[in-house]
């Protein structure tokens, strides 16, 4: 017996199979496991909804800022600034400033500009109208996806169904509190606003209606903390979250959790203008409609960062921070459907899967054992070492195991098996043919390579289409079965063919093929 490059790989792809397996084998405290999916685990499954027209009213809010922020920076004085759910409007005083101010609704996109004298309209082409609902839906999958991330979740299903619709599947979700702190994430809008406090007329708000304050420009808001507490702010914001480039949770001085905030290089020079001019003042930090701190403002305040402060819990304030950093969600979603999926049938499935899974690998094991004697033995060997491999493989990245992935593990018994009869098929016709061994085993190998490297990679390809197209379940599924290829071409190429050229000598001297590969002569 001889060492050799191949058996010394394979030595240590067997210690890293067992070494990074074991963990979720026996479900050890220490060490990287597999995470079992919904239908294994139970958890959350939702339906969302999305109010795709209040993103259309956003864009239109959003247009009316830029054009007030735009008047401010260049001293343009225009008037009457108003909007409704598809219009902005507004009047310019000086028409010296009408070729900036055209150069500038000229830029926006998707926008409809009209003109009838001072008065300068502007509203949504129905394009962008479409495009901007679109927008809202593809924005809100990637707002919630990256915000289950950050809060910990492993491998959430977020994914479209149908044209307005969001399928959101969340595994290990099992109490109330948990259920309802991940539902408070997902759907809140985290929409960050600041506003000015209208001060000429914030002492009158009491006895003000919200169509009178709209007759001002203005908009009435409730205190968070009290809701009998009311502001009386300018309905166009001076900044919004879309400016927002970081958010963390924080302290104050008496050890109560607060949000810092930071704002992009645009945000950080309006928001400094705004405080320069308007020292003496109030700035209303508003989040989804309500008022966290009206401050007054001492003096201009420069760098683009800011707090929001509020009576939270460090859990809730940790939520608001990833809910700001993931980004507002452009429209509000609603629930449709919910349904607690029972950690119950996942422990039916997990049953299920591994009587398969036992079953399968059995018959396979006794077959290689009846058929191909001691090279049977050397492929089961390998058979084994695939499936510790690929469960460490999985274990290594924290991958999600669901039931089509336990499939995939059964079906790849078969693959990686297939590989090692094709070889041993090889092998033995060439003994019968009269060829030595080292001939019988090299040219064994040579033989077969083609053909299982083509199945492999042709099954390869489709798994990968299969994870960039899929979704859930799919793409767990296409995970296993891409882990097991890869490893059944480690240990049935390289790992048996490592252990012939190991045993060939002792193969050679036995002159006992019938024992070695099942054949007579």
């Amino acid at each position: 017996m001889k060492l050799n490059y191949r058996i010394v790989i394979f030595a240590f792809a067997i210690i890293f199979g067992i070494v990074f397996s074991v963990p979720s084998l026996f479900q050890l405290q220490e060490g990287k496991k597999i995470t079992l999916g919904l239908d294994l685990q139970g958890g959350l499954h939702m339906l969302l909804g999305v109010k795709t027209e209040e993103a259309t009213k956003s864009r239109i809010k959003s247009i009316a800022a830029s054009i007030k922020n735009f008047s401010s920076r260049k001293d343009i004085l225009i008037d009457e600034l108003k909007f409704t759910d598809t219009a902005i409007s507004f009047l310019l005083l000086d028409g010296d400033d009408a070729k900036a101010v055209d150069e500038f609704v000229q830029n926006l996109e998707g926008v409809v500009v009209a003109k009838e004298g001072e008065k300068i309209s502007l509203s949504l082409t129905p394009e962008e109208i479409i495009r901007t609902e679109k927008q809202a839906i593809d924005q809100a999958i990637e707002t919630i996806r990256n915000r289950l991330d950050q809060f910990g979740l492993s491998e959430p299903v977020v994914a479209r169904q149908g044209d307005e619709k969001i399928l959101v599947q969340l595994a290990g979700i099992k109490t109330q509190e948990e259920e309802q702190r991940a539902r408070e994430l997902i759907s809140r809008a985290a929409k960050l606003e600041l506003m000015a406090v209208d001060e000429e007329r914030n002492a009158r708000v009491y006895t003000m209606s919200q169509a009178d304050a709209a007759t001002y420009g203005d908009v009435i808001l409730e205190d968070v903390k009290n809701p009998s507490i009311k502001y009386l702010v300018r309905e166009i914001p001076i900044l919004q979250g879309d400016m927002l480039t970081d958010a963390s949770m924080g302290f104050d001085q008496n050890n109560r959790p607060l949000i810092n905030f930071t704002l992009n290089a645009e945000g950080g020079e309006i928001f400094g203008d705004f405080t320069g001019r308007s020292v003496g003042k109030r700035l209303a930090v508003v989040l989804d409609g309500k008022v966290y701190s009206a401050p007054n403002i001492n003096e201009r305040i420069g760098g683009g960062s800011g707090q929001i402060s509020g009576s939270y819990t460090v859990e809730e304030a940790k939520d608001l921070a990833i809910a700001l950093r993931s980004g507002a969600l452009l429209a509000p979603i609603y629930l449709m459907e919910k349904r607690s999926v029972g950690p119950s049938l996942g422990a039916d499935s997990i049953q299920a899967s591994l009587i398969a899974l036992v079953g399968g690998f059995s018959l396979v094991v006794l077959f290689m054992l009846v058929y191909y004697k001691m090279s049977g033995v050397i492929a089961n060997i390998a058979l084994i070492v695939n499936i510790f491999l690929i469960i460490a493989v999985m274990s290594l990245f924290g991958a999600t195991l669901t039931l089509p992935g336990m499939a995939g593990i059964v079906l790849t018994i078969g693959m990686a098996v297939d590989a090692n009869v094709i070889i041993t098929e090889r092998i033995r016709e060439l003994l019968k043919e009269g060829k030595s061994m080292h001939k019988a085993i090299e040219e064994g190998y040579s033989n077969a390579m083609r053909a299982i490297l083509d199945a492999n990679i042709t099954t390869l390809i489709a798994a990968i289409v299969l994870y960039v197209y899929g979704t859930g379940a799919i793409k767990g599924f296409a995970i296993t079965i891409s882990i097991g290829i890869l490893a059944s071409m480690l240990t049935a190429i390289l790992g048996t063919h490592g252990i012939y050229q190991m045993l060939e000598e002792k193969i050679k001297k036995s002159h006992n093929n019938q024992f070695w590969f099942g054949i007579k002569g």
